[in-house]
């Protein structure tokens, strides 16, 4: 397997071995098809490795059954790699337990909140916070809070977030930042989604 040699070496002070496991905050986002996928790509090689993973779902409906919450679901729960926590906004978060219905903006925050805890108590050591670009480009999260948050986040915790319009601050703060662009989508001559491609 073919190892990427670093274009610079920063002088930090720190080891290779200790700059190669400096935990990352990575973002997907732009037009195109693709950013929640490869998080779950990403989720994926982290059970692997035996780490604890949470994925939150912002914005997505909990009536969407998703293929990687399924497959994620079944080899967290085999036993041979890492377990998963799947939390989904249109559920309600499964944490909360308040009578009536949340509005997405509330339900958005108290996501956000969990998140905050859990990286607090160190819970996972992956986290895919899915479609979360979109509580912040909307307002409904503040941006400064959580980039100050993630980046004083303690221990080894990993950190992807999905979603279009991903804030310059989240940009900025991030070590790793892909954007997918659309060259064509299916959609474009007028196919709808379907099984197996985007479900």
């Amino acid at each position: 397997m073919p190892k990427g040699q670093p274009s610079s070496v920063p002088d930090d002070g720190l080891t290779t071995r200790q700059r190669r496991n400096r935990p990352l905050l990575a973002v997907h986002t732009g037009v195109g098809k693709g950013k929640s996928t490869a998080a779950f790509g990403l989720a994926l090689r982290a059970w692997n490795q035996g780490w604890p993973i949470g994925v939150f779902q912002f914005v997505k409906s909990a009536k969407w059954k998703v293929g990687e919450e399924r497959a994620l679901r079944v080899l967290g729960a085999s036993g041979q790699g890492g377990t998963v926590d799947w939390h989904k906004m249109g559920e309600g978060w499964s944490w909360i337990q308040r009578d009536g219905e949340m509005s997405s903006e509330e339900a958005a925050r108290e996501g956000w909140a969990q998140v905050k805890r859990d990286l607090a108590a160190q819970t996972y050591r992956l986290y895919v916070l899915d479609e979360f670009a979109y509580p912040m480009h909307w307002g409904w999260v503040d941006v400064d809070e959580v980039v100050e948050v993630l980046r004083e986040r303690p221990g080894v915790q990993h950190v992807v977030v999905t979603g279009r319009n991903a804030p310059g601050k989240l940009i900025d703060a991030a070590d790793l930042v892909t954007e997918m662009s659309k060259v064509k989508h299916p959609m474009d001559t007028g196919q709808k989604g379907q099984r197996g491609i985007e479900w």
